[in-house]
Protein backbone atom coordinates (compact mmCIF):
# COMPACT_ATOMS: atom_id res chain seq x y z
CA UNK A 1 0.00 0.00 0.00
CA UNK A 2 0.80 3.80 -0.38
CA UNK A 3 3.20 5.23 2.61
CA UNK A 4 1.34 8.96 1.98
CA UNK A 5 3.35 11.55 0.50
CA UNK A 6 6.87 10.55 1.97
CA UNK A 7 9.64 12.93 0.41
CA UNK A 8 13.61 12.59 0.95
CA UNK A 9 16.11 14.58 -0.95
CA UNK A 10 17.58 12.65 -3.29
CA UNK A 11 20.88 10.89 -3.56
CA UNK A 12 23.57 13.20 -4.70
CA UNK A 13 22.82 13.40 -8.71
CA UNK A 14 25.23 11.79 -10.58
CA UNK A 15 26.36 13.62 -13.74
CA UNK A 16 26.17 11.12 -17.22
CA UNK A 17 29.75 11.25 -17.36
CA UNK A 18 30.34 9.77 -13.71
CA UNK A 19 31.41 6.12 -14.86
CA UNK A 20 31.90 6.88 -18.51
CA UNK A 21 35.06 4.84 -20.27
CA UNK A 22 37.65 6.99 -22.16
CA UNK A 23 36.33 5.33 -25.32
CA UNK A 24 32.57 4.43 -26.02
CA UNK A 25 31.21 2.39 -29.41
CA UNK A 26 28.34 3.87 -30.31
CA UNK A 27 25.54 0.68 -30.97
CA UNK A 28 24.31 2.62 -33.73
CA UNK A 29 27.39 3.20 -36.33
CA UNK A 30 29.90 1.72 -34.27
CA UNK A 31 31.49 4.98 -34.26
CA UNK A 32 34.37 5.52 -31.40
CA UNK A 33 33.58 8.47 -29.27
CA UNK A 34 35.56 10.14 -26.87
CA UNK A 35 33.52 9.31 -23.38
CA UNK A 36 33.48 12.35 -21.57
CA UNK A 37 31.78 14.09 -24.47
CA UNK A 38 29.13 10.99 -25.34
CA UNK A 39 28.32 11.52 -21.72
CA UNK A 40 28.20 15.52 -21.70
CA UNK A 41 25.53 14.81 -24.92
CA UNK A 42 23.77 12.76 -22.66
CA UNK A 43 24.25 9.44 -24.64
CA UNK A 44 23.70 11.04 -28.35
CA UNK A 45 25.81 9.65 -30.75
CA UNK A 46 27.46 12.97 -32.28
CA UNK A 47 27.32 10.88 -35.70
CA UNK A 48 24.28 8.98 -36.34
CA UNK A 49 22.25 10.68 -33.58
CA UNK A 50 21.54 7.05 -31.88
CA UNK A 51 19.90 7.53 -28.67
CA UNK A 52 21.67 5.29 -26.16
CA UNK A 53 19.72 4.19 -22.70
CA UNK A 54 20.04 6.76 -19.52
CA UNK A 55 19.77 5.35 -16.37
CA UNK A 56 16.76 6.83 -14.00
CA UNK A 57 19.11 9.07 -12.34
CA UNK A 58 21.01 10.51 -15.39
CA UNK A 59 17.33 11.16 -17.33
CA UNK A 60 16.16 12.70 -14.12
CA UNK A 61 19.32 14.54 -14.18
CA UNK A 62 18.79 15.72 -17.69
CA UNK A 63 15.29 16.70 -17.53
CA UNK A 64 15.28 18.02 -14.05
CA UNK A 65 15.78 21.53 -13.08
CA UNK A 66 19.38 21.66 -10.53
CA UNK A 67 18.11 21.01 -7.17
CA UNK A 68 14.68 20.30 -7.67
CA UNK A 69 14.27 16.58 -7.55
CA UNK A 70 12.35 15.15 -4.31
CA UNK A 71 12.19 11.65 -4.45
CA UNK A 72 8.65 10.09 -3.77
CA UNK A 73 8.91 6.83 -1.00
CA UNK A 74 6.78 4.71 -1.10
CA UNK A 75 6.58 1.02 1.08
CA UNK A 76 6.50 -1.87 -1.53
CA UNK A 77 4.93 -4.83 -1.60
CA UNK A 78 6.26 -8.48 -0.75
CA UNK A 79 9.13 -9.33 -2.76
CA UNK A 80 8.66 -12.80 -3.85
CA UNK A 81 5.03 -12.90 -3.84
CA UNK A 82 4.36 -16.22 -5.19
CA UNK A 83 7.95 -18.07 -3.97
CA UNK A 84 9.18 -18.08 -7.75
CA UNK A 85 12.01 -20.01 -9.06
CA UNK A 86 13.67 -20.50 -12.42
CA UNK A 87 17.36 -21.17 -13.03
CA UNK A 88 17.73 -19.00 -9.67
CA UNK A 89 15.07 -17.36 -6.95
CA UNK A 90 12.97 -14.47 -7.58
CA UNK A 91 14.47 -13.37 -4.34
CA UNK A 92 18.21 -13.61 -5.71
CA UNK A 93 17.48 -11.75 -8.87
CA UNK A 94 15.82 -8.55 -6.88
CA UNK A 95 19.16 -8.55 -4.68
CA UNK A 96 21.66 -8.51 -8.06
CA UNK A 97 19.18 -5.82 -9.81
CA UNK A 98 19.56 -3.84 -6.38
CA UNK A 99 23.33 -3.94 -6.58
CA UNK A 100 23.70 -3.42 -9.88
CA UNK A 101 21.33 -0.27 -10.11
CA UNK A 102 21.72 0.52 -6.87
CA UNK A 103 17.62 1.33 -7.14
CA UNK A 104 15.22 -0.44 -5.31
CA UNK A 105 13.07 -1.00 -8.49
CA UNK A 106 12.76 -0.26 -12.19
CA UNK A 107 11.02 3.20 -11.49
CA UNK A 108 12.49 6.35 -9.99
CA UNK A 109 9.77 8.88 -8.47
CA UNK A 110 9.94 12.39 -7.86
CA UNK A 111 8.58 16.11 -7.49
CA UNK A 112 10.36 18.56 -9.38
CA UNK A 113 10.48 21.75 -12.14
CA UNK A 114 11.62 21.52 -15.24
CA UNK A 115 12.28 25.46 -16.40
CA UNK A 116 10.46 26.07 -13.23
CA UNK A 117 6.99 24.44 -14.19
CA UNK A 118 6.37 21.90 -11.43
CA UNK A 119 5.79 18.36 -12.37
CA UNK A 120 5.69 14.62 -10.76
CA UNK A 121 8.27 12.46 -12.82
CA UNK A 122 8.32 8.36 -13.00
CA UNK A 123 10.98 7.45 -15.02
CA UNK A 124 11.89 4.00 -15.44
CA UNK A 125 15.34 2.37 -15.61
CA UNK A 126 15.86 -0.82 -17.85
CA UNK A 127 18.65 -1.72 -15.94
CA UNK A 128 16.37 -3.23 -13.59
CA UNK A 129 14.61 -6.29 -14.52
CA UNK A 130 14.17 -4.68 -18.42
CA UNK A 131 12.12 -1.71 -16.65
CA UNK A 132 9.87 -5.10 -16.03
CA UNK A 133 6.24 -4.27 -14.80
CA UNK A 134 5.35 -5.44 -11.53
CA UNK A 135 4.19 -5.07 -7.96
CA UNK A 136 6.63 -3.02 -7.31
CA UNK A 137 6.43 -0.37 -10.42
CA UNK A 138 2.76 -0.81 -10.31
CA UNK A 139 2.61 0.69 -6.54
CA UNK A 140 5.28 3.45 -7.29
CA UNK A 141 3.78 4.71 -10.89
CA UNK A 142 0.19 4.90 -8.87
CA UNK A 143 1.20 6.41 -5.97
CA UNK A 144 3.23 9.36 -8.26
CA UNK A 145 0.07 9.18 -10.36
CA UNK A 146 -2.32 10.09 -6.32
CA UNK A 147 0.64 13.00 -5.54
CA UNK A 148 -0.20 14.47 -8.89
CA UNK A 149 -3.69 13.94 -8.40
CA UNK A 150 -3.33 15.80 -4.63
CA UNK A 151 -1.38 18.56 -5.92
CA UNK A 152 -2.49 19.17 -9.10
CA UNK A 153 0.89 19.12 -10.76
CA UNK A 154 1.56 17.34 -14.26
CA UNK A 155 2.36 14.15 -13.96
CA UNK A 156 5.33 13.08 -16.67
CA UNK A 157 6.31 8.91 -17.14
CA UNK A 158 9.39 7.83 -18.90
CA UNK A 159 8.89 4.46 -19.77
CA UNK A 160 11.62 1.62 -20.76
CA UNK A 161 10.20 -1.75 -20.70
CA UNK A 162 10.28 -5.03 -21.77
CA UNK A 163 7.18 -6.33 -21.07
CA UNK A 164 5.33 -7.49 -17.88
CA UNK A 165 7.43 -9.39 -14.77
CA UNK A 166 6.91 -13.16 -15.61
CA UNK A 167 7.94 -13.72 -11.53
CA UNK A 168 5.19 -12.07 -9.96
CA UNK A 169 2.29 -14.08 -12.51
CA UNK A 170 -1.01 -12.93 -12.53
CA UNK A 171 -0.21 -10.06 -10.12
CA UNK A 172 1.70 -8.35 -12.26
CA UNK A 173 -0.88 -8.20 -15.26
CA UNK A 174 -3.27 -6.32 -12.16
CA UNK A 175 -0.59 -3.87 -12.57
CA UNK A 176 -1.66 -2.61 -15.61
CA UNK A 177 -5.61 -1.94 -14.63
CA UNK A 178 -4.32 -0.53 -11.32
CA UNK A 179 -1.97 2.03 -13.18
CA UNK A 180 -4.87 2.85 -15.50
CA UNK A 181 -7.48 3.46 -12.98
CA UNK A 182 -4.78 6.01 -11.54
CA UNK A 183 -4.44 7.94 -14.90
CA UNK A 184 -8.11 8.08 -15.30
CA UNK A 185 -8.50 9.81 -12.06
CA UNK A 186 -6.45 12.32 -13.62
CA UNK A 187 -8.31 12.63 -16.59
CA UNK A 188 -11.34 13.38 -14.39
CA UNK A 189 -9.21 16.29 -12.30
CA UNK A 190 -8.93 17.66 -15.46
CA UNK A 191 -4.73 17.00 -15.23
CA UNK A 192 -2.33 16.96 -17.86
CA UNK A 193 -0.24 13.64 -18.48
CA UNK A 194 2.41 13.38 -20.69
CA UNK A 195 4.37 10.09 -21.43
CA UNK A 196 7.74 9.95 -22.97
CA UNK A 197 8.59 6.62 -25.15
CA UNK A 198 12.23 5.79 -24.79
CA UNK A 199 13.75 2.49 -26.25
CA UNK A 200 12.04 0.18 -25.65
CA UNK A 201 8.65 0.14 -24.09
CA UNK A 202 6.93 -3.07 -25.13
CA UNK A 203 4.30 -5.60 -23.23
CA UNK A 204 2.08 -4.22 -20.20
CA UNK A 205 3.78 -0.59 -19.97
CA UNK A 206 2.75 -0.39 -23.49
CA UNK A 207 -0.33 -1.61 -23.02
CA UNK A 208 -1.34 0.52 -20.19
CA UNK A 209 0.58 4.17 -19.30
CA UNK A 210 2.53 4.85 -21.57
CA UNK A 211 -0.13 4.91 -24.15
CA UNK A 212 -2.49 6.79 -21.68
CA UNK A 213 -1.38 9.71 -21.63
CA UNK A 214 -2.79 13.46 -23.07
CA UNK A 215 0.52 13.99 -25.48
CA UNK A 216 3.03 10.63 -26.09
CA UNK A 217 6.07 11.54 -27.45
CA UNK A 218 9.10 9.79 -28.17
CA UNK A 219 12.72 10.05 -28.51
CA UNK A 220 14.37 9.10 -32.40
CA UNK A 221 14.25 5.23 -33.08
CA UNK A 222 12.20 4.29 -29.58
CA UNK A 223 10.64 1.19 -30.06
CA UNK A 224 7.08 1.09 -28.53
CA UNK A 225 4.60 -2.07 -28.97
CA UNK A 226 2.61 -5.17 -27.37
CA UNK A 227 4.38 -7.56 -28.28
CA UNK A 228 8.38 -7.68 -29.85
CA UNK A 229 9.47 -7.83 -33.09
CA UNK A 230 11.13 -11.37 -32.55
CA UNK A 231 7.69 -12.87 -31.36
CA UNK A 232 5.92 -11.02 -34.20
CA UNK A 233 7.86 -12.82 -36.61
CA UNK A 234 7.76 -16.14 -34.93
CA UNK A 235 4.55 -15.89 -34.88
CA UNK A 236 3.65 -14.91 -38.32
CA UNK A 237 6.31 -16.76 -39.83
CA UNK A 238 6.92 -12.89 -41.64
CA UNK A 239 9.44 -10.41 -42.31
CA UNK A 240 8.75 -6.97 -40.21
CA UNK A 241 9.02 -3.67 -42.91
CA UNK A 242 12.31 -1.21 -42.16
CA UNK A 243 11.89 0.60 -39.23
CA UNK A 244 8.71 -1.52 -37.57
CA UNK A 245 7.47 -0.26 -34.03
CA UNK A 246 9.59 2.65 -33.85
CA UNK A 247 9.16 6.06 -33.04
CA UNK A 248 8.96 7.13 -36.85
CA UNK A 249 7.33 4.68 -37.87
CA UNK A 250 4.50 4.71 -35.19
CA UNK A 251 4.01 8.98 -35.99
CA UNK A 252 3.10 7.80 -38.83
CA UNK A 253 0.69 5.57 -37.90
CA UNK A 254 -0.90 8.16 -35.22
CA UNK A 255 0.57 6.48 -32.29
CA UNK A 256 2.51 9.30 -30.99
CA UNK A 257 2.32 13.09 -31.04
CA UNK A 258 5.44 13.40 -31.99
CA UNK A 259 9.32 12.51 -32.25
CA UNK A 260 11.68 14.82 -30.25
CA UNK A 261 15.47 14.67 -30.15
CA UNK A 262 16.88 14.50 -26.56
CA UNK A 263 17.88 18.02 -26.79
CA UNK A 264 14.93 19.32 -27.22
CA UNK A 265 13.22 17.61 -24.92
CA UNK A 266 13.43 19.99 -21.51
CA UNK A 267 11.87 22.49 -23.29
CA UNK A 268 9.23 20.90 -25.08
CA UNK A 269 8.17 19.72 -22.25
CA UNK A 270 8.18 23.17 -20.11
CA UNK A 271 6.03 24.48 -22.72
CA UNK A 272 3.91 22.00 -22.46
CA UNK A 273 3.38 21.70 -18.69
CA UNK A 274 3.14 25.83 -19.13
CA UNK A 275 -0.18 25.36 -21.52
CA UNK A 276 -1.79 23.26 -19.85
CA UNK A 277 -1.49 23.04 -16.29
CA UNK A 278 -4.83 23.63 -14.05
CA UNK A 279 -2.03 25.17 -11.12
CA UNK A 280 -3.31 25.21 -8.13
CA UNK A 281 -6.60 23.30 -5.97
CA UNK A 282 -9.95 24.67 -7.56
CA UNK A 283 -11.26 27.67 -5.57
CA UNK A 284 -14.78 28.69 -4.03
CA UNK A 285 -17.12 27.91 -7.40
CA UNK A 286 -14.84 26.11 -9.45
CA UNK A 287 -15.03 22.55 -11.11
CA UNK A 288 -12.16 20.13 -10.49
CA UNK A 289 -10.81 21.00 -14.23
CA UNK A 290 -10.58 24.60 -13.21
CA UNK A 291 -13.58 26.00 -14.85
CA UNK A 292 -16.35 27.79 -12.92
CA UNK A 293 -18.70 25.57 -11.41
CA UNK A 294 -22.23 25.02 -12.88
CA UNK A 295 -24.40 27.77 -12.13
CA UNK A 296 -21.61 29.56 -10.76
CA UNK A 297 -20.02 32.49 -12.33
CA UNK A 298 -16.30 34.16 -11.93
CA UNK A 299 -16.48 37.19 -9.64
CA UNK A 300 -17.19 40.48 -11.33
CA UNK A 301 -17.79 38.35 -14.76
CA UNK A 302 -21.37 40.15 -16.36
CA UNK A 303 -24.55 38.56 -16.22
CA UNK A 304 -25.17 36.43 -19.59
CA UNK A 305 -28.45 36.90 -21.13
CA UNK A 306 -30.63 34.42 -21.81
CA UNK A 307 -29.50 31.11 -24.66
CA UNK A 308 -31.86 33.18 -27.24
CA UNK A 309 -30.33 36.18 -27.01
CA UNK A 310 -26.73 34.88 -26.98
CA UNK A 311 -27.52 32.86 -29.71
CA UNK A 312 -28.57 35.89 -32.24
CA UNK A 313 -26.72 37.89 -30.89
CA UNK A 314 -23.08 38.96 -32.20
CA UNK A 315 -19.53 39.73 -29.81
CA UNK A 316 -18.74 42.85 -28.89
CA UNK A 317 -16.26 45.17 -29.75
CA UNK A 318 -15.12 46.44 -33.76
CA UNK A 319 -12.89 44.04 -34.50
CA UNK A 320 -16.13 41.84 -36.59
CA UNK A 321 -18.31 43.42 -39.29
CA UNK A 322 -21.66 42.64 -38.00
CA UNK A 323 -24.18 44.71 -40.18
CA UNK A 324 -25.05 43.60 -44.04
CA UNK A 325 -24.69 47.74 -44.69
CA UNK A 326 -20.47 47.15 -43.85
CA UNK A 327 -20.21 43.77 -46.16
CA UNK A 328 -19.20 44.37 -49.71
CA UNK A 329 -21.50 43.69 -52.48
CA UNK A 330 -20.36 40.84 -54.90
CA UNK A 331 -21.33 38.31 -57.48
CA UNK A 332 -21.42 34.35 -55.20
CA UNK A 333 -18.93 32.97 -58.11
CA UNK A 334 -16.44 35.59 -57.00
CA UNK A 335 -16.63 35.01 -53.06
CA UNK A 336 -15.83 31.15 -54.47
CA UNK A 337 -12.91 32.28 -56.48
CA UNK A 338 -11.37 33.90 -53.36
CA UNK A 339 -11.86 31.87 -51.24
CA UNK A 340 -10.40 28.76 -53.29
CA UNK A 341 -7.11 30.96 -54.22
CA UNK A 342 -4.37 28.90 -53.86
CA UNK A 343 -1.92 31.86 -51.61
CA UNK A 344 -4.71 32.19 -49.08
CA UNK A 345 -3.22 31.48 -45.91
CA UNK A 346 -3.17 27.92 -44.08
CA UNK A 347 -4.08 27.11 -40.49
CA UNK A 348 -0.04 26.30 -40.24
CA UNK A 349 0.69 29.98 -41.30
CA UNK A 350 -2.40 31.03 -39.00
CA UNK A 351 -0.59 29.22 -36.03
CA UNK A 352 2.55 30.93 -36.97
CA UNK A 353 1.43 34.36 -36.47
CA UNK A 354 -1.06 34.12 -33.80
CA UNK A 355 -0.32 31.64 -31.38
CA UNK A 356 2.85 31.09 -28.97
CA UNK A 357 4.04 28.16 -27.78
CA UNK A 358 2.44 26.44 -30.75
CA UNK A 359 2.48 22.25 -30.17
CA UNK A 360 1.30 20.91 -32.87
CA UNK A 361 0.02 17.39 -32.21
CA UNK A 362 0.06 14.24 -34.43
CA UNK A 363 -2.22 11.02 -34.75
CA UNK A 364 -5.76 9.31 -33.89
CA UNK A 365 -4.05 7.18 -31.63
CA UNK A 366 -5.80 4.26 -33.88
CA UNK A 367 -4.21 4.14 -37.22
CA UNK A 368 -3.29 7.65 -39.13
CA UNK A 369 -2.38 11.14 -38.99
CA UNK A 370 -4.06 12.67 -41.47
CA UNK A 371 -2.13 16.16 -42.57
CA UNK A 372 -5.52 17.56 -43.90
CA UNK A 373 -6.35 18.69 -40.51
CA UNK A 374 -4.08 19.62 -37.68
CA UNK A 375 -4.02 21.06 -34.43
CA UNK A 376 -2.50 21.30 -30.55
CA UNK A 377 -2.03 23.80 -27.82
CA UNK A 378 -0.58 27.09 -27.84
CA UNK A 379 -1.05 30.75 -26.97
CA UNK A 380 -4.26 33.37 -28.37
CA UNK A 381 -3.27 36.61 -27.00
CA UNK A 382 -1.59 35.03 -23.51
CA UNK A 383 -4.81 33.13 -23.04
CA UNK A 384 -4.05 28.68 -23.81
CA UNK A 385 -6.06 27.41 -26.58
CA UNK A 386 -6.41 24.60 -28.53
CA UNK A 387 -6.43 25.15 -32.09
CA UNK A 388 -7.81 22.39 -34.24
CA UNK A 389 -7.80 23.79 -38.27
CA UNK A 390 -7.70 22.05 -42.13
CA UNK A 391 -4.74 23.14 -43.74
CA UNK A 392 -4.75 22.62 -47.22
CA UNK A 393 -0.63 22.86 -47.95
CA UNK A 394 -0.09 25.82 -49.41
CA UNK A 395 0.22 26.90 -52.94
CA UNK A 396 2.98 24.19 -54.17
CA UNK A 397 1.10 21.24 -55.96
CA UNK A 398 2.65 18.63 -53.99
CA UNK A 399 2.45 19.74 -50.66
CA UNK A 400 -1.57 20.29 -51.54
CA UNK A 401 -1.78 16.88 -52.79
CA UNK A 402 0.11 15.52 -49.76
CA UNK A 403 -2.43 17.47 -47.40
CA UNK A 404 -5.61 16.30 -49.65
CA UNK A 405 -5.94 19.63 -50.45
CA UNK A 406 -7.74 20.06 -46.90
CA UNK A 407 -9.97 17.36 -47.25
CA UNK A 408 -9.76 15.47 -43.94
CA UNK A 409 -10.00 11.64 -43.75
CA UNK A 410 -11.32 9.50 -40.75
CA UNK A 411 -8.29 9.56 -38.89
CA UNK A 412 -8.29 13.32 -39.20
CA UNK A 413 -11.44 13.98 -37.54
CA UNK A 414 -10.70 10.96 -34.75
CA UNK A 415 -7.36 13.63 -34.28
CA UNK A 416 -9.78 16.58 -34.08
CA UNK A 417 -12.10 14.58 -31.76
CA UNK A 418 -9.10 13.16 -29.29
CA UNK A 419 -7.57 17.01 -28.86
CA UNK A 420 -11.69 18.25 -28.43
CA UNK A 421 -11.64 15.76 -25.32
CA UNK A 422 -8.39 16.52 -24.44
CA UNK A 423 -9.14 20.30 -24.29
CA UNK A 424 -12.06 19.80 -22.42
CA UNK A 425 -10.28 17.97 -19.70
CA UNK A 426 -8.04 20.52 -19.34
CA UNK A 427 -10.29 23.31 -19.62
CA UNK A 428 -8.97 24.72 -22.73
CA UNK A 429 -11.12 27.14 -25.33
CA UNK A 430 -11.36 25.60 -28.17
CA UNK A 431 -10.09 27.59 -31.80
CA UNK A 432 -11.02 25.74 -34.90
CA UNK A 433 -10.12 27.06 -38.24
CA UNK A 434 -12.13 25.63 -41.02
CA UNK A 435 -11.29 25.56 -44.84
CA UNK A 436 -11.93 22.45 -46.97
CA UNK A 437 -14.13 21.88 -50.02
CA UNK A 438 -15.32 18.89 -47.67
CA UNK A 439 -14.62 16.13 -46.61
CA UNK A 440 -12.39 13.27 -48.05
CA UNK A 441 -14.26 11.39 -50.92
CA UNK A 442 -12.05 8.82 -51.14
CA UNK A 443 -12.76 4.76 -50.91
CA UNK A 444 -10.19 4.21 -47.99
CA UNK A 445 -11.76 7.30 -46.38
CA UNK A 446 -15.50 5.67 -46.81
CA UNK A 447 -14.36 2.22 -45.87
CA UNK A 448 -12.45 3.73 -42.52
CA UNK A 449 -15.83 4.95 -41.19
CA UNK A 450 -15.64 8.85 -43.13
CA UNK A 451 -19.36 8.94 -41.93
CA UNK A 452 -19.03 7.66 -38.40
CA UNK A 453 -16.18 10.06 -37.75
CA UNK A 454 -18.31 13.20 -38.71
CA UNK A 455 -20.63 12.07 -36.85
CA UNK A 456 -19.18 11.52 -33.91
CA UNK A 457 -17.43 14.94 -33.86
CA UNK A 458 -20.99 17.02 -34.69
CA UNK A 459 -21.97 15.33 -30.87
CA UNK A 460 -19.05 15.62 -29.43
CA UNK A 461 -19.03 18.76 -30.11
CA UNK A 462 -22.83 20.02 -28.94
CA UNK A 463 -21.67 18.68 -25.44
CA UNK A 464 -17.95 20.30 -25.23
CA UNK A 465 -17.99 21.80 -21.90
CA UNK A 466 -15.49 24.64 -23.13
CA UNK A 467 -15.71 27.67 -25.26
CA UNK A 468 -15.63 26.91 -29.21
CA UNK A 469 -15.23 29.35 -31.47
CA UNK A 470 -15.36 28.33 -35.43
CA UNK A 471 -13.81 30.26 -38.24
CA UNK A 472 -14.54 29.58 -41.37
CA UNK A 473 -11.08 31.27 -43.39
CA UNK A 474 -11.64 30.36 -46.86
CA UNK A 475 -14.04 27.37 -48.21
CA UNK A 476 -16.61 25.61 -45.60
CA UNK A 477 -17.35 22.73 -47.39
CA UNK A 478 -20.44 20.55 -46.26
CA UNK A 479 -20.49 18.09 -43.24
CA UNK A 480 -15.98 18.18 -43.44
CA UNK A 481 -16.74 21.96 -42.34
CA UNK A 482 -20.02 20.81 -40.05
CA UNK A 483 -17.19 18.28 -38.42
CA UNK A 484 -15.48 21.76 -36.67
CA UNK A 485 -18.04 24.06 -36.84
CA UNK A 486 -20.74 22.90 -34.23
CA UNK A 487 -19.68 26.36 -31.60
CA UNK A 488 -20.74 28.69 -29.48
CA UNK A 489 -19.55 31.48 -32.32
CA UNK A 490 -19.19 30.79 -36.01
CA UNK A 491 -17.33 33.90 -37.92
CA UNK A 492 -16.71 33.66 -41.68
CA UNK A 493 -13.97 35.69 -43.17
CA UNK A 494 -15.19 38.09 -45.51
CA UNK A 495 -13.80 35.93 -48.57
CA UNK A 496 -15.48 33.20 -47.13
CA UNK A 497 -17.99 30.85 -48.13
CA UNK A 498 -20.09 27.87 -46.37
CA UNK A 499 -22.78 25.56 -48.14
CA UNK A 500 -23.88 22.13 -48.04
CA UNK A 501 -22.36 21.41 -51.52
CA UNK A 502 -20.13 22.96 -53.91
CA UNK A 503 -21.30 24.94 -56.71
CA UNK A 504 -20.16 22.57 -59.11
CA UNK A 505 -21.58 19.78 -57.36
CA UNK A 506 -25.16 21.49 -57.04
CA UNK A 507 -24.65 22.50 -60.91
CA UNK A 508 -24.40 18.94 -61.92
CA UNK A 509 -27.25 17.42 -59.66
CA UNK A 510 -29.88 19.80 -59.89
CA UNK A 511 -28.91 21.82 -63.27
CA UNK A 512 -27.75 18.85 -64.70
CA UNK A 513 -24.65 20.43 -66.35
CA UNK A 514 -21.67 21.55 -63.91
CA UNK A 515 -20.66 24.51 -66.25
CA UNK A 516 -23.71 26.16 -64.69
CA UNK A 517 -21.95 26.15 -60.98
CA UNK A 518 -22.28 30.16 -61.12
CA UNK A 519 -25.44 30.21 -61.51
CA UNK A 520 -25.79 27.66 -58.18
CA UNK A 521 -23.31 29.77 -56.45
CA UNK A 522 -25.91 32.76 -56.25
CA UNK A 523 -28.69 30.53 -55.57
CA UNK A 524 -26.96 28.49 -52.68
CA UNK A 525 -26.31 31.99 -50.84
CA UNK A 526 -22.94 30.94 -49.43
CA UNK A 527 -21.02 33.95 -49.30
CA UNK A 528 -20.65 35.87 -45.67
CA UNK A 529 -23.51 38.38 -46.90
CA UNK A 530 -25.99 35.74 -47.06
CA UNK A 531 -25.04 33.51 -44.09
CA UNK A 532 -24.87 36.38 -41.91
CA UNK A 533 -28.22 37.41 -42.77
CA UNK A 534 -29.61 33.89 -42.40
CA UNK A 535 -27.88 33.87 -39.02
CA UNK A 536 -25.83 31.07 -39.96
CA UNK A 537 -22.64 33.14 -38.72
CA UNK A 538 -22.22 35.66 -36.02
CA UNK A 539 -20.02 37.87 -37.30
CA UNK A 540 -17.38 38.57 -40.74
CA UNK A 541 -13.83 39.03 -40.05
CA UNK A 542 -12.48 41.26 -42.12
CA UNK A 543 -9.26 40.88 -45.10
CA UNK A 544 -6.93 42.83 -46.75
CA UNK A 545 -7.52 44.81 -49.73
CA UNK A 546 -7.97 42.32 -52.59
CA UNK A 547 -8.42 39.14 -50.14
CA UNK A 548 -6.46 37.22 -47.78
CA UNK A 549 -3.58 36.00 -50.13
CA UNK A 550 -2.56 39.57 -50.03
CA UNK A 551 -0.99 39.78 -46.90
CA UNK A 552 -0.67 37.36 -44.71
CA UNK A 553 0.74 38.92 -42.00
CA UNK A 554 -2.03 41.42 -41.74
CA UNK A 555 -4.93 38.91 -42.66
CA UNK A 556 -3.55 36.83 -39.23
CA UNK A 557 -3.61 40.14 -37.36
CA UNK A 558 -7.13 40.58 -38.46
CA UNK A 559 -8.09 37.85 -37.66
CA UNK A 560 -6.70 37.41 -34.29
CA UNK A 561 -8.34 40.60 -33.52
CA UNK A 562 -11.96 38.95 -34.27
CA UNK A 563 -10.92 35.79 -32.18
CA UNK A 564 -9.40 37.34 -29.07
CA UNK A 565 -12.61 39.62 -28.92
CA UNK A 566 -14.91 36.67 -28.92
CA UNK A 567 -12.84 34.74 -26.95
CA UNK A 568 -13.10 37.11 -24.05
CA UNK A 569 -16.99 37.07 -24.31
CA UNK A 570 -17.21 33.66 -23.94
CA UNK A 571 -14.36 32.60 -21.15
CA UNK A 572 -16.44 33.76 -17.84
CA UNK A 573 -19.04 31.49 -18.77
CA UNK A 574 -19.75 28.46 -16.97
CA UNK A 575 -20.51 24.96 -19.19
CA UNK A 576 -23.73 24.40 -18.71
CA UNK A 577 -24.54 27.91 -19.62
CA UNK A 578 -22.71 27.48 -22.51
CA UNK A 579 -24.23 24.06 -23.40
CA UNK A 580 -27.82 25.30 -23.25
CA UNK A 581 -26.81 28.24 -25.44
CA UNK A 582 -25.25 26.41 -27.95
CA UNK A 583 -28.34 23.78 -27.79
CA UNK A 584 -30.54 26.68 -28.77
CA UNK A 585 -28.15 27.94 -31.12
CA UNK A 586 -28.62 25.42 -33.60
CA UNK A 587 -32.19 24.11 -32.02
CA UNK A 588 -33.46 27.28 -34.05
CA UNK A 589 -32.08 26.46 -37.52
CA UNK A 590 -35.04 25.87 -39.76
CA UNK A 591 -37.63 27.43 -37.98
CA UNK A 592 -39.37 29.74 -39.72
CA UNK A 593 -38.44 32.82 -37.64
CA UNK A 594 -34.39 32.15 -38.97
CA UNK A 595 -35.04 32.48 -42.82
CA UNK A 596 -36.89 35.63 -42.72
Amino acid sequence: MDSGDKTTTPTPRATPSHEAPAWVRCDGCETLIYGKRFARSFRVCPECGDHARLTARDRMDHLLDPGSARLLETEGPPHDPLDFTDTKPYTDRLAEARDATDLSEAVLCAHGTIQGQPVVAAVMDFRFLGGSLGCGVGTRITHAARTSLRTRVPLLLVTASGGARMQEGALSLMQMAKTAQALADLDEAGILVVSLITDPTYGGVAASYATLADVILAEPGARLGFAGPRVIEQTTRERLPAGFQTAEFLLGHGLVDDVVPRAALRGRLANLLALCRPGTEPGPGQSESGQPAPGQRESGSPEPPDAESVAERPPDGDALLRSLEDLPRREAWEAVRLARHPDRPTTTQYAEHLLEDFHELHGDRSAADCPALIGGPGRLDGHPVMLIGHDKGGPRLAERQRCHFGMATPAGYRKAARLMRMAAKLGLPVVALIDTPGANPGADAESGGQAVAIAENLRLMSRLPVPIIAAITGEGGSGGALALAVADRVLISVNGIYSVISPEGCAAILWKDAEAAPEAASALRLHARDLLRLGVVDGVVPEPAGGAHQDHTEAAALLGRALTTTLRGLVPWDPEELLRARHERFHRFGLEETSQ
